[in-house]
């Protein structure tokens, strides 16, 4: 069994910690939250002990690992001390809120040799694992163009009480929506390294951006649009999606369906030339344990996996995500350089 805690008992890490409590590799061993509340419904309710104090729970439970889901800010400092005690972590995205801190992790990790991982769960929903089989395979040919979005409903109205409106925490549509987006550009296509310009635009928000737009370029030379705004109320929840050209074929895939046009016949077994669909539920594994979506008890099953050895530690590593944290930088930086009136304080 592995001995596992949870630093942050809000709304992923309760997603989190119901997963886990379900593992049947896993023993939940503590949870720490700053919450009275939380901490006393816990208490009451679930078999482990609750903390006020991190270094209380590390040093009376010792855990084999951590999952962190506290604001992006106290990201470095809480992970760091975890590796240095020797724990493997699984940390919320985005990673860090600037570059040094997420390099000197990714250093601590690789001299520590600890299993790392970070919450971007679109590389555990199958639609989106599949458009990596095409391109991969050559399915769709030399890839031409990709047009990344998502949209939700996230902040509607004027907001300044809360992380979401705080630059300082990780708030803003960039940090928080566009950089699943931007991971999951890095993953199916080639890391982005290029920035050809942007648009930060708040619409409700006064400190930080509501929407996002960038013109983007990999390594590979491919280039694309990036689309984001978390504030589309014609949107129930949040919807990503990802469109791109390839000179044999075209895939437009969301969370739920993909339609993919192949040229020829040279396509995948289970599709033919010209368009095709596939659903979900056709495309995604069972797991033991249900909760909003197959994706988050897969990344977690693959992270705990990843300890015991059973599978390879190469999924949304901090070092990928560190990839992310670069081109949030990049897009910010263009903002800024290219003489916008820039909105973060």
């Amino acid at each position: 069994m592995i001995k596992v805690g949870l630093i942050g008992a809000g709304k992923m890490g309760i997603s989190h910690l119901s997963i886990l409590g379900a593992h049947p590799d896993v023993e939940v061993v503590g949870v720490v939250d700053t919450s009275k509340i939380v901490n006393e419904v816990l208490d009451k309710y679930a078999p482990f002990e609750t903390f006020y104090d991190m270094d209380k729970m590390l040093n009376k439970n010792s855990p084999d690992a951590v999952f962190v889901a506290v604001p992006t800010k106290h990201h470095a400092l809480i992970v760091e001390e975890l590796l240095e005690r020797g724990i493997h972590v699984f940390v919320e995205k985005p990673f860090c809120l600037n570059l040094p801190q997420g390099e000197m992790l990714v250093r601590l990790a690789n001299k520590y040799r600890l299993v790392n991982q970070v919450g971007y769960h679109n590389k555990f929903i199958a639609t989106f694992e599949e458009v990596k089989n095409f391109i991969d395979n050559g399915y769709l040919g030399r890839i031409t163009h990709f047009m990344g979005e998502a949209y939700g409903p996230v902040v509607t109205k004027k907001n300044t009480g809360s992380w979401r409106s705080n630059p300082d925490e990780g708030g803003g549509c960039l940090m928080d929506y566009a950089s699943h987006v931007i991971d999951l550009i890095n993953y199916l296509i080639s890391p982005i390294c290029k920035v050809h310009g942007s648009i930060l635009k708040p619409i409700y928000s006064s400190n930080v951006d509501d929407s996002v737009y960038s013109l983007l370029e990999t390594e590979t030379k491919v280039t694309g649009v990036l689309s984001v705004n978390w504030s589309e109320e014609t949107f129930r929840k949040m919807f990503t999606s990802i469109t791109i050209n390839g000179t044999e074929g075209k895939v437009i895939c969301d969370s739920t369906e993909i339609k993919v046009f192949f040229k020829s016949s040279r396509c995948p077994e289970g599709y033919t030339k010209g368009w095709n669909n596939k659903y979900i539920s056709e495309l995604t594994p069972t797991v033991d344990f249900y909760l909003r979506g197959e994706e988050y008890t897969a990344q977690i099953d693959y992270f705990i996996k990843s300890i015991l050895g059973e599978v390879p530690n190469d999924k949304n590593t901090f070092a990928s995500a560190l990839m992310t944290d670069h081109v949030i930088s990049k897009i910010k930086n263009n903002y800024v350089n290219n003489g916008q009136n820039t909105i973060w304080r």
